[in-house]
């Protein structure tokens, strides 16, 4: 059954159309991602389907009236004098009326006596506030709270002391206990720290109703979305599978689009060159042929489509000055508290040259705090730390995202680099996607997405041979992340990285640092590696059992074995040979003219191609693999 139905969708503010004849489904237990670039419509697309937004033109947007739909406010609004347990509890309003008539109704038989009406109502009410999680929904409320971040003593202050980041994520956590059957959440990952989103993750992997999402967030997209939609041109797409598997087959598509239109123009100027020579001839027979070709490059032309260009992303390099030192940075017992709250307490550290280390660890446990420690904007209240010889430091602070220079982008850079000159600046800014009059946006006026931008170029620009990024992936949208994750890449520098952003820390890190209340743990690898590592750690060890066996018997069996390794080499490279022989049938096949200008016959081939070459390198592997196999063997039985 179909929950959301789009079709035909547009939307334009002014002379500016945001996108046009979008058409989608959302169905029942659909989890969906939405993406693409800021500003392409996202957020809009959402509002309209919420009812908060209209939508232009004879396009039809309907949602399902069985339909339970809540979406995550960005701004939401508290009732005065709630408690923050008090204000999410609101969401569970139907339990809440439940229990109270249940109430009235038991004061109602304790007054007027037991009547077979009451006690039928009593009886049906009390069914159902079991049957249906009445039971539970206190206690689901407080673990939801916790599994968001909050702590036992947050969840009894007031809501309205709360901080802008714990009201959305307070928001959040009313959205998920509302019963609600198709949740429209627009980056729900904002404000979470490692542990929060894994909850979360979690939570809406096993969620049995439907869900859209917008978010930046690819690792998170990977773990909870099934399908993705994406926003780009003015148009959506539709991909089946997570983010990853996403944007793969996004990448086939567009290779196969490319390659098909580059065919088609190969096809047209081999038309036309027939024409010419039929010309050169200059016979009659020959003007009806250039008639039929001319008819037949019309039609083809008729046809072509010249795939989209991808959306312009941020393009920048990051170069690092010489560094000598070998041990970078040094921290001993160091130690830090505010007022009555201590952050952190004999912490020690070493990062050494050409490290990518990424910090991670819960909200509050000081990771910001180092960084300004290192930075001397913060001094320690014991301990000691110094920077290597020859550092210098280019630092992204996480609190830059708000700026109330009044300056525009121009001035700002001008004088921050006056060794470039204004057109030198302008050509910067235009890699940074800043182009004509955005220039001379004021700083002040800037969204975050814009002015994480600026503070890049302005790394850029430093030519640091250390880097300080204090979530440097946040506001950015998923281009410009992955323009940022290839510069760092190539980055010849060091590099400590505050990070609640996984794949980022799969992309970069060789080494994982977690921050915890219990000081630093460090582990050479990234994410991936460091999560395989703590559920090998954690899992149940199995028995082992150990069995006697003669030496005739362990000889049989070895060489049992080096025969059944010495077959499956000689199948596994007889099946290289044929598979790598119809790939090449294949290849020729596709470079016939006949194929390359039939769109269908061209698509059925390029697919086979492409299965036929995972095969082909599937069966390499297997090669491979059966060769080490029968080494290994053989070293056993040199020992």
């Amino acid at each position: 059954m179909s929950l959301i139905h789009a079709q035909e969708l547009e939307k334009s503010f002014g002379e500016r159309t945001l996108f046009s004849d979008i058409a989608f489904d959302v169905f029942e237990q659909d989890h969906v991602g939405l993406v693409g670039v800021n500003g392409c419509g996202k957020t809009t697309l959402m509002r309209m389907i919420a009812g908060q937004e209209p939508h232009d033109g004879r396009g039809q947007l309907s949602v399902s009236k069985s339909a339970n739909v809540a979406i995550l406010d960005q701004s939401p609004i508290w009732k005065q004098g709630l408690t923050l347990y008090e204000a999410v509890l609101e969401a569970s309003g139907k339990w809440i009326d439940i229990e109270r008539d249940l109430h009235a109704i038991a004061d109602a038989i304790e007054s007027e006596g037991a009547s077979d009406t009451l006690i039928r109502k009593q009886a049906d009410l009390q069914e159902r506030y079991q049957r249906d999680g009445g039971l539970t929904y206190r206690a689901r409320t407080r673990s939801t709270l916790l599994g968001l971040g909050f702590s036992e003593e947050e969840l009894a202050r007031p809501i309205a002391v709360m901080s802008g980041g714990q009201m959305r994520k307070a928001a959040l956590a009313k959205i998920l206990m509302s019963d609600a059957d198709l949740l429209l959440l627009d980056e729900p990952t904002n404000h979470l720290d490692i542990a929060s989103l894994e909850w979360l993750e979690s939570y809406l992997s096993s969620f049995r109703g439907a869900f859209l999402i917008i978010s930046h967030d690819r690792y998170f997209l990977d773990k909870v979305c099934g399908r993705i939609f994406e926003m780009e041109s003015g148009s959506l797409k539709q991909y089946s599978g997570n983010y990853s598997q996403s944007m793969e087959k996004k990448m086939d598509e567009r290779e196969f689009a490319m390659r098909k239109y580059k065919n088609t123009l190969r096809e047209i100027k081999r038309i036309e060159g027939i024409i010419e020579q039929q010309r050169r001839w200059n016979q009659a027979r020959n003007y009806v042929t250039i008639a039929s070709k001319e008819k037949q490059i019309e039609r083809i032309k008729s046809t072509l489509v010249k795939p989209e260009d991808e959306p312009q992303a941020i393009h920048f390099h990051l170069k690092a000055d010489a560094l000598t030192a070998n041990e970078v940075i040094v921290c001993k017992d160091l130690s830090k508290r505010f007022g009555t709250r201590e952050i952190f307490r004999n912490l020690n550290l070493m990062i050494r040259r050409d490290e990518k280390v990424c910090l991670l660890g819960a909200n509050g446990c000081g990771k910001t705090t180092l960084l300004k420690i290192l930075t001397n904007q913060v001094e320690t209240d014991a301990g000691s730390y110094k920077l290597g010889s020859n550092v210098h430091v280019g630092y992204y602070e996480q609190g830059s995202v708000r700026s109330t220079d009044p300056r525009t982008i121009l001035e700002y850079l001008n004088a921050a680099f006056p060794r470039f000159d204004t057109k030198q600046i302008r050509n910067l800014l235009g890699s940074f996607l800043f182009r004509g009059d955005d220039v001379f946006k004021r700083v002040c006026d800037l969204s975050g997405g814009e002015f994480a931008r600026i503070q890049l170029l302005k790394l850029m620009l430093n030519g640091s041979n250390v880097l300080f990024l204090d979530e440097p992936t946040n506001h950015l949208d998923i281009p410009s992340c992955e323009a940022l994750e290839d510069a760092l890449g190539e980055y010849g520098g060091t590099m400590l990285i505050v990070t609640h952003d996984r794949y980022l820390a799969n992309r970069i890190a060789d080494r994982i640092i977690i921050m915890d209340e219990d000081g630093m743990r460090a582990f050479e690898g990234d994410w991936d590696a460091y999560k395989e590592f703590l559920a090998e750690s954690t899992a149940p060890k199995e028995k082992e059992t150990t069995t006697v066996k003669n030496d005739y018997l362990l000889a049989k069996e070895r060489k049992s074995a080096v025969v059944k390794a010495k077959s499956a080499l000689k199948r596994a490279e007889e099946r290289v040979h044929t598979e790598e022989e119809i790939l090449k049938s294949l290849e020729i096949k596709a470079c016939d003219p006949e194929i390359a200008c039939n769109f269908e016959a061209a698509k059925s081939v390029y697919e086979e191609l492409g299965t036929q070459r995972l095969l082909v390198e599937t069966c390499y592997a297997d090669w491979e693999q059966a060769e080490i196999d029968l080494l290994a063997l053989a070293e056993e039985e040199d020992d």
